[in-house]
């Protein structure tokens, strides 16, 4: 990574923040809730003026896509008007503004079954949907602004009470006699270390608006939870099951696969296959077989 001067990472303690503050370098300033808290606008505003990055990634926010059917205030607080108020900081700063958003701006279209392009329409369903596309608005208020669509990330993670899908399946695939997981979501699942190349090809070229970074292909979470379970030596039985069946409070995208031509087309780090990125992230955890 070519980038010399500092940039100031919000939620440097999650999977992707971590994996930003890693390639990075001493490049990176990391920001933890401690540090920076997005509920707390006078402190953020303080904290930045007086580091003055030459970047800001926001790769924090509220993610309890269920809880926020019941904490809707608190969510909105989160990635909507806090990304606006870090508009208006990096207006003050002259720098650029990196806003991580969410395949799941997409959803309303149950027939759909191409992958959405930037200029796609969205049609958030659910509390946490349309707070990430609120925060998508208020980024854009900044004329030098990044905004990043992803899906799914999985990466090493900073604390143990994290968690992502492919940690979760690993550890029930070795508690439990069967597991079922749904399998009418088609969507693609990225590794971080994969989005934050992206991310910071993005910043180093200077290439401003909405992009989608995702891995390549698609898949549904069942498939992918038998994949993990082959690439892992895994024998416990899987079984398909419907969203219905599930049974979770938010309702979730039936098809939300992204189109990265855009992004490609500027000649940034490919994103490879799903099933390849997990396979590197299976290998750097020592499991793939």
């Amino acid at each position: 990574m070519a980038i010399q001067r500092t940039i100031a990472v919000l939620g440097s303690e999650g999977q992707l923040g971590g994996e930003l503050v890693r390639q990075l370098g001493a490049a990176a300033i990391p920001l933890t809730r401690r540090d920076c808290d997005l509920g707390d606008l006078s402190v953020t505003r303080s904290v930045l003026l007086h580091l003055a990055p030459a970047a800001v990634i926001n790769a924090a926010g509220y993610t309890q896509v269920d809880r926020a059917e019941q904490e809707e205030r608190e969510c909105l607080r989160i990635n909507a008007q806090a990304v606006e108020r870090l508009a208006t900081i990096c207006g003050e700063l002259s720098c650029p503004l990196v806003q991580v958003s969410t395949d799941y701006v997409f959803g309303a279209d149950r027939q759909r079954r191409s992958p959405y392009r930037e200029l796609d329409p969205p049609g958030p369903q659910g509390v946490y949907a349309r707070s990430k596309l609120a925060g998508e608005q208020a980024a854009a208020t900044w004329e030098r602004h990044v905004i990043v669509r992803t899906c799914g990330l999985y990466g090493p993670r900073a604390k143990p009470t994290q968690s992502n899908f492919v940690d979760t399946m690993l550890r029930l695939g070795r508690e439990r006699d069967v597991l079922r997981v749904v399998n009418d979501q088609r969507c693609t699942p990225t590794y971080v270390r994969n989005v934050a190349q992206g991310i910071l090809f993005l910043v180093e070229h200077r290439h401003y608006g909405l992009f989608h970074v995702v891995n390549g292909g698609s898949t549904t979470w069942y498939d992918f939870a038998v994949e993990i379970f082959r690439l892992a030596g895994i024998t416990t039985p899987i079984e398909p099951i419907s969203t219905a069946q599930y049974g979770a409070r938010a309702p979730r995208p039936a098809y939300s696969v992204l189109d990265t031509t855009k992004y490609h087309s500027l000649g940034g780090p490919p994103m490879p296959p799903w099933q390849c990125a997990l396979a590197d992230y299976l290998a750097m955890r020592g499991m793939n077989r």
